[in-house]
């Protein structure tokens, strides 16, 4: 073990002392050994940490993942026919009371993780638990993730079979999987089997590249799947406490909330969702920007635009940034700033020559056109009550039973078209006026990230990673936090691990907004429900008394 010692300066010892130490070497080494600090190895601080009470909450995140894990295999969105089940002799666990049993620890292992996420986040607050510390707890929660069937979602035989049509010779963005039938077709959703690739051509191509490799095997697709997901969780990683660093922001806070939040991690890595790689890209991209290089950080979200479209949201805001630093740049030199306009034609110019690049390159690999852009309109298909213009049309709908029959799909057709327009506003309306410096810049990303969510025709819970890791980064005030640790437990809670819908049982909804008031409420208060049985008063007396004639006087 390595030891730093320092010696007391002159003004500290009396001329005596000074003499001595002058003239003998061992009172200073004694000295010296009086002042040593040991510096604790790593081993010893992460056995401190799990011997904590944040210790404890993290490793009740980690028993919570572990239980998901094992009750998804009879309860998450398993495949229709699943011999590997049988060969396992756990095939029991999809049907009956086997089913039950997976659900009730499926919904048991999510409580675990949200509870212990509280508590690591009041501690977090509290200044009790370190960035470092938050980073080793992201492996050890997403590890029985990994090995997980796919949770609360099914789009991961859609990937895998969209990457089939690109494999065996289909334009997935002309043609759905229906017309590639086999054993990745039969697990696809229902709903998605007619509908042609809303994704970019580099996922596109990644999806190929894994079927490529596991042929129709769903299990190893599904984990390489996964494996391919985890670059973009190192991403959010490092790039989250960057931006917190750049808007004055918590950087530990902020990857507790946008990393660490269950919401994330049970979506994004135990439901096999591209938005991990697609929000991880943008993050890093937008960070590599404040730091003020701006081509890498252009080039990484144009990645992440060619494996979802939505990180395109950031590359406008970019350009105003880009062009802020080049005129503190040129005031810095002593130099005339460029004239708005000709410092916009350059960023953006520059800009838009790597962004075309990049794109153009994945979609030649991948020999694919721009079909993706007319098949984002499957979203349509989506109906529940996470998005504005469906709940809208609900509202209208019920409120018009009285004197008139109207079909949720009529209003439908008229609450879309008002919302898009809206969305376009306040795109532009944010982008123009949101420019004057980074923080307002990063603002108004987040607020376009938002009116998609809120404004499109569908909305599924994972997309609220999308803001919530650009939110993360500005300094939060207590209550916003209570709000967003609110938020991401409720849409934690309604939907079912196989998938389904929860939003249209009505005690589902009651227990998950019960539950989510309680998460809210347990980030400033350890006890919000008062379950814990308060200590008798003589007993209270006693200990303080005996703390009192234990603990040394101070002068």
């Amino acid at each position: 073990m390595r030891t730093t010692t320092s010696a007391p300066t002159a003004t500290e010892l009396t001329s005596g002392e000074e003499s001595a130490l002058m003239t003998s070497s061992a009172p200073q080494a004694t000295v010296a050994a009086a002042t040593t600090t040991p510096q604790r190895s790593w081993p010893q601080t992460t056995a401190d940490f799990l011997r904590s009470p944040e210790g404890h909450a993290a490793i009740l995140g980690f028993a919570g993942a572990v239980m998901i894990t094992f009750g998804g295999f009879g309860a998450g969105s398993v495949r229709r026919e699943d011999p590997l089940l049988e060969a396992m002799h756990l095939s029991w666990l999809r049907f009956g009371h086997g089913q039950i049993l997976s659900t009730v620890i499926v919904w048991v292992g999510v409580v675990a993780m949200i509870t212990a996420w509280v508590r690591l986040g009041r501690a977090t607050l509290g200044g009790d638990v370190t960035l470092r510390q938050l980073r080793m707890v992201v492996p050890v929660w997403t590890a029985p993730l990994l090995l997980a069937v796919p949770m609360f979602s099914r789009d991961a035989y859609s990937y895998l079979a969209q990457g089939a049509l690109l494999r065996d010779g289909f334009d997935p963005y002309a043609v759905g999987p229906v017309v590639n039938p086999g054993v990745l077709l039969d697990n696809v959703s229902n709903v998605w089997t007619t509908t042609t690739a809303p994704y970019g051509p580099l996922f596109l191509l990644l999806s190929q590249g894994i079927t490529g490799l596991t042929g129709d095997n769903v299990i190893a697709g599904t984990m390489l799947l996964r494996v391919t997901m985890l670059p973009g969780l190192a991403l959010m990683v490092w790039g989250v406490p960057h931006l917190a660093r750049h808007l004055g922001g918590n950087p530990a806070i902020a990857l507790w909330l946008a990393v660490l939040n269950p919401l994330v991690l049970v979506h994004l890595i135990g439901g096999v969702h591209n938005e991990l790689l697609m929000v991880g890209l943008m993050i890093a991209g937008i960070a590599l920007v404040l730091e003020r290089r701006h081509l890498a950080g252009i080039a990484l979200v144009a990645v992440a635009v060619a494996i979802k479209a939505t990180a395109g949201a950031a590359l406008p805001f970019m350009v105003w940034i880009w062009m802020l630093h080049e005129k503190e740049k040129a005031e810095a030199e002593g130099r005339t700033p460029a004239s708005p306009l000709a410092s916009f034609a350059k960023t953006a110019g520059a800009g838009f020559a790597v962004f075309v690049a990049i794109f153009a390159a994945a979609s030649a690999v991948a020999g694919v056109g721009l079909g993706w852009m007319t098949a984002l309109s499957g979203s349509n298909k989506i109906i529940n009550w996470l998005s504005l213009p469906t709940i809208l049309a609900h509202i209208v709908t019920v409120g018009t039973s009285w004197f008139a029959e109207l079909r949720l799909g009529e209003v439908l057709a008229v609450t879309r078209p008002i919302c898009a327009v809206a969305l376009v506003a306040i795109v532009l309306a944010a982008w123009w006026r949101y420019r004057k410096t980074e923080r307002d810049a990063i603002l108004g990303i987040l607020i376009v990230l938002v009116a998609i969510v809120i404004l499109s025709p569908a909305a599924l819970p994972w997309y609220y990673s999308w803001p919530i890791a650009i939110a993360a980064g500005f300094a939060l005030s207590t209550r916003t936090l209570m709000i967003l640790v609110g938020l991401s437990t409720w849409l934690m809670l309604v939907f079912q691990p196989d998938g389904s819908i929860g939003l249209y049982t009505f005690p589902h909804v009651v227990l998950a907004t019960f539950a989510a008031v309680v998460a809210a409420v347990s980030l400033r208060t350890v006890d919000p429900l008062r379950l814990r049985t308060p200590r008798p008063v003589e007993e209270e007396r006693t200990s303080d008394l005996a703390g009192a004639a234990t603990s040394p006087r101070v002068e």
